[in-house]
């Protein structure tokens, strides 16, 4: 059981889940599969995009360590509900 107050475990398991929508949002603009979409064909040929796909990688681990976070904070603080 952690040692955090409910307040403060309800705001921890809320900006997780905010990270996780964050993230998982940018995870998708800088997935390479959406420049072959017609939304965004021309996306790879731009300077910018390529900047921002470079740290594609590090938003997944950004992405996982928040779910897991949300995931031990909602468990500890709820329960299970089985």
């Amino acid at each position: 059981m952690l040692i955090f107050t409910p307040i403060i475990s309800a705001r921890i398991i809320f900006i997780a889940a905010l990270i996780n929508i964050i993230t998982i949002l940018l995870i998708y603009l800088s997935c390479r599969c959406l420049p072959t979409s017609r939304i965004g064909k021309n996306w790879m040929k731009n300077a910018t995009y390529k900047n921002f796909y470079k740290y594609h990688c590090y938003l997944w681990w950004i992405f996982v360590i928040s779910v897991i976070i949300h995931i031990v904070f909602a468990i500890a603080r709820l329960g299970v509900p089985f």
